[in-house]
């Protein structure tokens, strides 16, 4: 099956104007629901993610599929010197993160923009790092996006991308394939009514490139030393490299 037939996903439209749309209805409770339906274990999964980038110390960062700006207000958090630059398609995700990023008073840091994963409107070696958190499933080309991704950082320019995976031992497969097809689409309707925006994400989690194939994928784009780290049992995986140098 291909990403752009699973669910919300149809034939007759994009997959970028579907998930804008699936994310512009979420925007308002996106946040609330990612805390229920990950059991908050996220907060962690970025805090642990953002460590890779603590000894580049980068001057300025692209967030890409930013959301509602989480991964951005905690790299700022984390990196006080860092200024950051998220891109989304959704203008209510959007939306919703910059009302908190003036809450965090964190305006003249972080910057967050609409924009296109597979056009970003930034010239050639732009930014000195990059982070993307469970974003990089809704791209509708992913070699395509991971290529841009590339195009605007610098030489030596460190990559980090959060994403949800499967894992592969028992009982934890069982349990977590439980989880994703029951739990999140149960809670997700319960909450907000909407059905087929959770019915997509188990499906899109079991189709995103995972492990190696992943990796082999980033260093097609033109990353070298490319790794992979898994979380919480195989839940979620940190994926990691370099532009590489003249």
């Amino acid at each position: 099956m291909k990403v752009e037939s699973v669910t919300p996903y149809s034939t007759e439209e994009s997959k970028r104007l579907q998930i804008t749309r699936a994310f512009d209805a979420l925007a308002c409770r996106y946040d609330r629901l990612n805390r229920i339906l990950s059991l908050g274990l996220d907060l962690g999964w970025r805090r642990r993610a953002l460590r890779c980038l603590q000894g580049l110390q980068p001057g300025h960062i692209i967030d890409v599929a930013t959301g509602t700006a989480d991964f951005a207000i905690q790299t700022a958090r984390l990196l006080p010197q860092t200024r950051i630059t998220g891109v989304d398609l959704s203008e209510g995700m959007l939306e919703a993160g910059r009302k908190k990023v003036t809450r965090a008073g964190l305006n003249g840091r972080i910057t967050l923009k609409t924009g296109d994963s597979l056009k970003l409107d930034f010239p050639n070696a732009t930014f000195d790092a990059a982070t993307a958190a469970f974003g990089v499933r809704n791209f509708e080309n992913l070699a395509a996006g991971l290529a841009e991704i590339r195009r605007v950082l610098k030489p030596g320019g460190q990559l980090v991308i959060l994403e949800l995976s499967e894992p592969r031992a028992f009982p934890m497969r069982q349990i977590h394939h439980f989880y994703l097809r029951r739990y999140i689409p149960f809670v997700g309707r319960l909450l907000t009514g909407l059905a087929s925006e959770y019915r997509y994400l188990p499906a899109s989690i079991e189709q995103v490139p995972q492990g190696e194939a992943m990796l082999a994928l980033l260093g097609d784009a033109g990353f070298t030393g490319c790794r992979v780290a898994t979380y919480t049992l195989g839940i979620c995986s940190c994926y990691t490299g370099r532009v590489r140098t003249p």
